[in-house]
């Protein structure tokens, strides 16, 4: 009997590692005694070297299968995955056969696994500690997997959040991400992270706003969302009062009507997807964008859009605006930010010392995206295709205007200027240098506080909305003057 003692639970090149010679020597799973550190061995365990017998090579398929699986907390997991990649060995089509007790127990391990990395992925909360190391800011949260995934789970929270620095801790082991390095160590406790602080009260906010009352399901609410996380999720205080109501929420709903389409937008109805066309390239003046916009056909929301809504204000604009797309109100008078948000961002800009007549106001996305119900027109957001399609305009709009400051407002937005999904919470809050010159400020949409619907939280988003805007004017008179006139984007 071969005894194998496992120091680090769930380390699969540990494993790999103590599985390789004895696959090599031909040791069959009978005869192999897999134990954890601190367990007691076995008197008859045979310590006698092994020697190599043949290659090993497995179907990659499995290698990926086994890197999961091992971080499963079943302690049979290192013992029973050895003899499925016995098997596996003189078997090379072992994983098809699904009737298969060891395959059917893999699958069930692997589901297991990439469900408790979905929930992590998920539910993880990071609450800010503080500066760090070249004024990045640090995060760090708490929470308690089913499994060892913290290896599996760290490389989704650099890619994620790959502009600050964090940590994440579990019973099991923390990953820290620092100065763009990931590393790993001991375990955590919950005292270590704290209690809360304001990121925690904007996701909550977020997570009220979005919260749809119509289409609340208990039941599937709580498969997505099991109870044991909630005591380490902040927006679960919420969830009952939410709840409670929806029934009111759902009736101001109904009470509230959406405007009818304009007789002319009938058009979508009978025109079919046009190919994709590129824009001429005699483009030397935003009126000439204005123009050539009116024959774009580069992807299909122009077939079912009244018409495309371009950009306005001073060419010599030092502050852009880019919103996100343009909504009914937008799309039937062919002007952006008419409608509800516009009136909010007038009142925002007008708080915050900026006159809307000496920017540039544009959107990411120069045709309305909408669902038809009956007549009425029901908003969509566009998708990423769609987005970076239309980004040829807003290069366009931005090499004429040559802002000197540039204010996202809204995800949709974000993605147009940098080419990228960031989330708007990592790039809130801070400058950012673009390609050209211009800095770039991220924030939220208007229409985002006007969905709010608590509104003490309301005012607070709105004062954060406006303090952005007043941060992009400060910003811009503080930089020199490239547009030769003293009061471009200033009221």
């Amino acid at each position: 009997m071969r005894e194998v003692t496992l120091h680090n639970p769930g380390d699969f090149t540990e494993w790999r590692s103590a599985a390789r010679p004895l696959l090599a020597a031909g040791v069959p799973p009978q005869e192999v005694l897999w134990r954890h550190a601190g367990e007691s061995g076995s008197l008859f365990a045979d310590s006698a070297n092994l020697d190599p017998k043949r290659t090993i090579t497995l179907p990659r398929e499995l290698v990926t299968i086994a890197d999961r699986v091992i971080c499963h907390r079943d302690p049979a997991v290192p013992s029973r995955l050895y003899r499925v990649v016995w098997r596996a060995l003189d078997d090379r089509r072992l994983l098809e056969r699904r009737t298969d007790p060891d395959v059917d127990w893999l699958a069930k391990m692997d589901k297991a696994i990439r469900r408790d990395l979905h929930k992590m992925h998920a539910f993880v909360r990071f609450r800010r500690l503080g500066g760090s190391e070249a004024d990045r800011e640090s995060y760090v949260a708490w929470f308690e997997p089913e499994h060892r995934i913290l290896r599996l789970a760290a490389p989704f929270f650099r890619k994620r959040f790959y502009g600050m620095d964090w940590a994440i801790l579990t019973p099991d082991a923390r990953a820290i991400w620092q100065s763009e390095e990931l590393s790993f160590g001991p375990a955590g406790t919950r005292d270590e992270v704290p209690d809360r602080d304001i990121v925690e009260d904007q996701w909550r906010t977020y997570y009220g706003a979005i919260f749809n009352p119509a289409r609340v399901k208990i039941a599937a609410m709580r498969a997505e969302m099991p109870k044991k996380y909630w005591h380490n999720l902040p927006e679960a205080q919420d969830i009952a009062p939410l709840l409670a109501g929806a029934a009111a929420r759902v009736d101001k709903m109904r009470e509230t009507a959406v405007s009818l389409a304009n007789p002319r937008s009938d058009k979508w109805r009978v025109r079919g997807v046009a190919q994709d066309a590129e824009p001429g390239d005699a483009i030397r003046s935003l009126e000439d964008i204005s123009a050539a916009l009116k024959g774009c056909t580069r992807c299909p929301l122009h077939c079912h859009a009244t018409q495309p809504v371009p950009g306005e204000g001073r060419a010599d604009a030092r502050i852009m605006l880019v919103g996100e797309q343009p909504g009914d109100r937008e799309d039937l008078e062919g002007r952006p930010f008419v409608g509800p948000a516009g009136q909010l961002l007038d009142e925002a800009l007008a708080e915050a010392g900026l006159d809307r007549a000496t920017l540039y106001v544009t959107n990411a996305v120069k045709h309305f995206k909408f669902e038809p119900r009956g007549k009425r027109r029901l908003h969509q957001n566009p998708n990423t295709g769609e987005i970076d399609i239309c980004r040829w305009w807003l290069d366009q709009e931005r090499a004429l205007v040559q802002p000197d400051i540039i204010v996202s407002l809204g995800g949709s937005a974000l993605r147009g200027i940098t080419g990228k999904s960031p989330s708007i919470s990592s790039m809130r809050g801070k400058v950012h240098a673009l390609e050209g010159g211009a800095q770039l400020i991220a924030t939220v949409h208007p229409s985002y506080l006007l969905r709010l619907p608590d509104q003490e939280r309301a005012a607070i988003e709105r004062r954060a909305f406006i303090a952005d805007l007043a941060r992009a004017k400060a910003m811009a008179e503080s930089l020199p003057n490239t547009h030769g006139n003293p009061n471009a984007g200033f009221a």
